[in-house]
């Protein structure tokens, strides 16, 4: 991420909304305990930090569309991603009704806030802009189209003993082996064994 940044192949800002409005949040309508994010400072930031009409406001939240890999191949064709993180008991809905675009959802689980989905976007989305990995193989030996291609990896030694390393950990004696095909050499049979052991991420 870091690489690309240096090499303006990508932009990566962090605003804080207290630099909008010093009071973020406020006492939910209806009672209830905790604090709900203000819709005034989001407005006014995105308002200011927009600058491309080719941009997506993407809100985060559990109850959200499931975040996938088809869902970050289709986020680059954006110049400008807007994402905004929540903290608290959420933000106010009215920001997910009118002003995002879309709300997304990492997975079934409650964080405490928005910034750890925000970072797993970007760098899903980051890793699909060409260069920003380094050579083009790299990516596209793991893809096909909006989807990515996960199988098993292996690397020396070939048998691994676990007992001789950390005795305690281990109760077997057996050695742990890599799969013959993949010493073999044969690209044909190791590029159907990675077909067949591989899993589609979608």
């Amino acid at each position: 991420m870091g690489k690309g940044i240096k090499k303006k192949l990508l932009e990566v800002n962090v605003h804080d909304l207290s630099d909008w409005d010093k009071v973020v949040a406020d006492k939910p309508f209806g009672g209830g305990i905790g604090m709900v994010m203000r819709p005034e400072p989001i407005l006014r930031a995105v308002a200011d930090i927009k600058k491309s009409q080719n941009s997506r406001i993407i809100l985060f939240g559990p109850a959200g569309k499931k975040f996938r890999q088809s869902t970050a191949k289709r986020l680059t064709d954006y110049d400008q991603i807007i994402m905004i993180a929540g903290r608290y008991e959420g933000v106010d809905e009215r920001i997910a009704k009118h002003l995002a675009d879309e709300v997304l959802s990492i997975g079934d689980y409650v964080l405490m806030g928005g910034d750890i989905p925000a970072m797993a976007v970007v760098e899903t989305i980051a890793r699909l802009i060409p260069d920003l990995i380094g050579k083009e193989e790299f990516l596209s030996e793991r893809t096909s189209g909006s989807l990515a291609i996960e199988y098993p990896q292996y690397t020396r030694p070939a048998v691994l003993n676990p007992k001789e390393i950390v005795p305690s950990l281990v109760d077997k004696k057996s050695s742990w082996k890599v799969p013959k095909v993949l010493l073999s050499g044969n690209h044909k049979e190791i590029q159907e064994w990675r077909e067949s052991h591989g899993r589609i991420i979608r």
